[in-house]
C-alpha cells in the first residue's frame, strides 16, 4: 500500500482477499475503506475475483476508469519505477483500447513462472502478444528467456470498459455469473461459478487484444519458500532463517519454523517449513510447485499445508 500510495488513494483501492483474512487486513489498513475490503465467498480462481472487481468499479466510477491488478505476494526492488511502468500502462491501455500486461525482464530461468511471448512493438511502445506459455521445465525456461520472452507478472492495467467486453467474449466459464444484475451481490457472483478458472485462461489466452510492456523494477514473486531464499536476508553461507532453527554445515537451505526447534546438519539446497504439526522437506527447485505434493495429501491435511 505505502508503493502504491503516490499514485492511488485509499478510496480507490480495493481489496479481494479469503474471508478469513478481512478482520486482519481492516486492522493493518484503517484508511481503506471497510466496503474497499471484499471477501470472496469461496475461491473461484482469479477470473472471478478480477470480474468482481470490475464490476464493482464500474459501478461507482463508470467504464471509463481505469484498473490496475496488483497482487500482494510481490517483492518490488524499485518502487519509484515500478510506479512509472504502472502509469505508462495505464496510458497504453486508454489510448490503445488493449488489456495491458507487465512482463518482467527475466534475470534467470525460472520454471516457476509463465512466460509470455511479445511481437514487436506498436507505436504506443506496448507489443501484441503473440503467446503466452505456462510454467515451463528449466531447459526450456533457458531457451524462452534467450529468445526475448517475459516473465509474466500478473499485473494488469486495462479501463473496466474493456476488460468486461473480453470478458463477456471469451470468458464462458463466467456467462452465469455476468447474468447477474447489476446491484447483483459478491456471494451470488462467485456461487454462481461451477470451476476456479484464471484470468489468463479464461480471457488474456483467447483474446487478441492483449498487449505487453516490458517492466524492470526488482521484481519478484515471493509466494514460494524458494523465493523467499531470494527475497530475505542470508547469512555468510547464503541459508535464509526463521524460527527456532541451529543449522550446521549447510548452504543456500530455506527453514522456518513456528512450532519447536529444527537442527540442520550437512545439507544444501533444501527447503523445511514446520507449520502446525506438519513438517515439509523438499528441495529448493521442487519448492516452486507444490501443487501435486498437496493434491496427494489426505484432505484433512490439505488445509494445514
Amino acid at each position: 500500500m505505502d508503493r502504491l500510495a503516490p499514485i492511488v488513494d485509499p478510496a480507490h483501492t480495493l481489496i479481494l482477499t479469503n474471508a478469513s483474512l478481512v478482520k486482519s487486513i481492516r486492522a493493518l489498513l484503517p484508511p481503506i475503506p471497510r466496503e474497499n475490503i471484499i471477501a470472496e465467498p469461496r475461491p473461484a480462481g482469479t477470473a472471478a475475483a478480477l470480474t468482481w472487481a470490475a464490476l464493482t468499479i464500474e459501478r461507482r466510477d463508470g467504464k471509463d476508469a481505469t484498473m490496475m491488478s496488483i497482487h500482494a505476494d510481490w517483492a518490488i526492488g524499485d518502487d519509484a519505477e515500478f510506479r512509472s511502468v504502472l502509469l505508462e500502462g495505464e496510458k497504453i491501455a486508454r489510448k490503445t483500447h488493449t488489456l495491458v500486461t507487465v512482463g518482467v525482464v527475466p534475470t534467470r530461468a525460472d520454471q516457476g513462472f509463465g512466460y509470455i511471448q511479445p511481437s514487436e512493438p506498436n507505436n504506443e511502445g506496448a507489443s501484441p502478444v503473440k503467446r503466452f506459455v505456462e510454467k515451463p521445465a528449466k531447459e526450456r525456461a533457458e531457451k524462452l528467456r534467450q529468445e526475448g520472452y517475459l516473465w509474466n507478472s500478473g499485473i494488469f492495467v486495462w479501463t473496466v470498459g474493456d476488460f468486461l467486453a473480453q470478458v463477456k467474449q471469451h470468458a464462458r466459464e463466467l456467462k452465469r455469473a455476468l447474468a447477474l444484475p447489476a446491484d447483483g451481490e459478491a456471494s451470488e457472483f462467485f456461487n454462481r461459478i461451477d470451476n476456479p478458472i484464471s484470468i489468463d485462461s479464461s480471457v488474456l489466452e483467447r483474446s487478441k487484444n492483449v498487449t505487453v510492456i516490458p517492466g524492470k523494477f526488482g521484481w519478484d514473486d515471493i509466494g514460494t519458500w524458494d523465493a523467499l531464499g531470494r527475497a530475505r536476508d542470508k547469512d555468510e553461507f547464503g541459508n535464509v532463517t526463521s524460527g527456532d532453527v541451529h543449522l550446521l554445515d549447510g548452504c543456500d537451505n530455506v527453514v522456518h519454523t513456528d512450532s519447536g526447534r529444527v537442527v540442520i546438519y550437512g545439507v544444501d539446497n533444501l527447503v523445511v517449513v514446520v507449520h502446525d504439526g506438519l513438517t515439509l522437506v523438499t528441495t529448493r527447485e521442487k519448492a516452486a510447485d507444490l501443487k501435486r505434493l498437496i493434491q496427494s495429501l489426505p484432505a484433512q491435511e490439505k488445509g494445514d499445508a
